[in-house]
């Protein structure tokens, strides 16, 4: 389980660096430029490595006995907002028939995408302490 999480957030980070480097390029979002449709697959990668993340999360808890476990159930509560609320915003990017780099800038700086990764940051990092501990 903790590989599989690894592995969504790590796909999540790549497409988060992907959109960084393109919303700097000014794309005008030409649905046939290669490079739209790179960033199409690296948002739905993004889109479905965070579908499940909070169950995948709690699951995780659960497995390994992690206590005390209220705290951790709490943030994979606030897991599943945040993550709700960026693939939202991801989805409504894929909605468009053409993703500029305007458009990605804005979705960089969404308080939802923002506070997803936050939320990951800190998963990795609590659990790093408790495999150490």
């Amino acid at each position: 389980m903790r590989d599989e999480l690894s592995t969504r957030c790590a796909g999540i980070e790549e497409a988060y660096e992907f959109m960084l480097a393109y919303a700097a390029q000014g794309v005008e979002g030409d649905p046939e430029n290669p490079t739209a449709r790179e960033l199409r697959r690296f948002l739905e990668q993004c889109d479905n490595a965070l579908s499940g993340i909070a169950g995948l999360f709690t699951k995780l808890v659960d497995r390994e006995r992690l206590s005390p476990a209220e705290p951790y159930r709490a943030f994979g509560r606030v897991l599943e907002r945040d993550a709700g609320d960026a693939r939202a915003a991801i989805q409504l990017v894929l909605a468009q028939p053409a993703i500029s780099s305007q458009l990605v800038d804005n979705l960089n700086a969404s308080i939802h995408l923002r506070a997803l990764l936050t939320d990951l940051f800190l998963i990795d990092e609590v659990l790093k302490v408790k495999r150490e501990g």
